[in-house]
Order: structure tokens, then sequence, then C-alpha cells
């Protein structure tokens, strides 16, 4: 691989036209987003717990029909699990919906119902980790935290280190350096931006540098787009995996308004090792329910 121009290496990025550049780039071509357009504390919470490894055009009718449905942490707490769970619809691991229930049983008994706005306080909720509790608390409450996503840390490893793609994980370096180019004001905006950003423009197969407006100070592009000579990146399989089965005996359990007999599970996989086992996972990972008469329920 030959190596990168020197330029491309030393010359320093200047962090105030980076911003200056893409909030200009973000207002004039930011797609409107419920949560974005609105951002209370509830919806954005929701939202992003719903975009964890799901895109924006999945989520959205989804997202339309939940906030329609619990349109606070109490309506959604008030309610048993194995209905968000059901409502959770197709949009994969699940567990998501068990863990947003979870939350917002815990928001009305110990937060009199509404969203906490520190870091904090938001971590210790159940299922919110780092990124969910730092993205709530700059969205919702416009307070200044890193914030990593996938799309975020794209666009910083492409621009500020000349390298295609992030590492697997955040890493140390990785942090400080978001952590070095966060402005000191509208660090709500600049996460927004940059995430549309790498979201639209900086994507991981396909990106159109010709439509990115830091093109010019991008250390990858200048390079030339090195490729990745990190561990190999891989695919997530789903046909014949453990999590498609997962799916399909949800999908069963999430049509019917009334108790699923075992039978009617048993159509849904022809593998019964493998059905067996996934039944085995959701009974107890809590999504699913048995009941004395032999029946199942989410």
């Amino acid at each position: 691989m030959t190596p990168p121009p020197e330029s491309a290496l030393v010359q320093p990025i200047d962090a105030a036209s980076l911003h200056e550049r893409i909030a200009t780039w973000f207002e004039a071509n930011a797609r409107s987003l419920p949560w974005r357009d609105d951002p209370r504390p509830w919806p954005v919470m929701v939202s992003e717990l719903m975009l964890q490894q799901t895109p924006v055009v999945r989520v959205l009718p989804v997202f339309d029909a939940w906030m329609e449905r619990w349109p606070t942490p109490a309506d959604l707490a008030a309610e048993p699990v194995g209905e968000a769970v059901r409502a959770w619809g197709r949009l994969g691991y699940p567990r998501r919906a068990q863990r947003l229930h979870a939350a917002a049983v815990a928001i009305t008994e110990h937060h009199g119902g509404e969203v906490p706005g520190t870091y904090e306080e938001l971590i210790a909720l159940p299922g919110v980790g780092d990124y969910t509790a730092a993205a709530i608390a700059s969205f919702a409450f416009d307070r200044r935290h890193v914030v990593l996503d996938t799309n975020v840390r794209r666009v910083l490893v492409r621009v500020l280190e000349g390298r295609q793609y992030p590492h697997t994980s955040v890493t140390k370096a990785e942090r400080e350096i978001a952590t070095a180019v966060l402005p000191e004001t509208g660090a709500a905006r600049w996460a927004a931006a940059t995430m549309e950003l790498g979201a639209v423009v900086c994507t991981a197969r396909s990106p159109r540098c010709a439509e990115c407006p830091v093109a010019d100070l991008c250390r990858w592009h200048l390079a030339g787009h090195p490729e990745h000579d990190g561990p190999a990146r891989k695919g997530q399989a789903w046909a014949g995996t453990d999590r498609q089965c997962r799916g399909r005996l949800l999908a069963v359990l999430r049509e019917s308004a009334d108790p699923v007999p075992k039978a009617d599970l048993d159509l849904a996989w022809d593998d019964v090792a493998q059905r067996e086992r996934c039944l085995d996972s959701l009974l107890d990972d809590g999504l699913v329910t048995p009941h004395p008469d032999g029946t199942f329920t989410l």
C-alpha cells in the first residue's frame, strides 16, 4: 500500500473550520426526523434504543406507532413487558424493547415519570449504556458530551486519523481525539451533524466525497482512500442463524392475541434442536412466558 502523503498526516486540522463547515452543511441537508424535530427526552430515548443496529427507514413507522400508544414513560410502564416486545415488531434485537420497558418502569418509580437529565442518572437506568446516556443527555438536554455512534466514529477517524474504518470498539485514543474537537458550545448540534454526515455522505461502503463539506480537510481523502488494514470486518450473518430462528418464533407469538400452543411454534422452524434451543433462550431472556397448559405468550 502506498503510504499517505506527509502533508495529509502533519497538517493540523482547523477545528473551528471543521465545526463551521459541517454545521453549515447540516443546516442545509439535515433530514426531518421526529425525534430531531421535537427533541423531548422521552422521544429521544425511544429513538436511541430503536436506532441501535437498525436503520432509520425501518425505525420510523414503529417509532410513530410507539409514541402514539405510549407518549410517556408511565404509559409504557403501566403495560406488561410483552406488549412492548409485541409493538417492537420486526426491528430486531427484541431485548431492546424489554430494556426500554424496564427503563420506563425505573423512570416512573424513581424519577417522577420524567426522563432524568444527567449522564450519571441516565446510565443508571436499565439497558442504558455509555453511548445512549451521552446521546440522551446531549440531544434532549443540550449537555456537552462526546457522542460516538458508528457514523460519528467513521467520520472522525477518516477526517482526523486518515483511516477508512474505526476499531471494532471505542478506544481511549479515539475518545481523546473526539473530545479534543468537541466544541465548547453547540456540542449536541455537532453530534447530530457528524452523525448525519456519516449516515448520508461518509457512508461505510460508498462514501460520496464529492459532496462532503470537509473533503479537502479529510486525511483519508487526501491520502487517496487507503484500504482498511486492521482486523477483517465481518458482516452479520442472518439466514439459518439463531437470530433468525428466534425472530420466527417471536413473530408467531406477536401475531396472536391469544396464547399460542407449542404445535404452532413447531411449524415456524424445521430444525428441531435449534428451535428448542432458541425457545429456551427466549424463555431465559424473559421475552416469552410459558403457561401451565403448554401455551406461550410474549
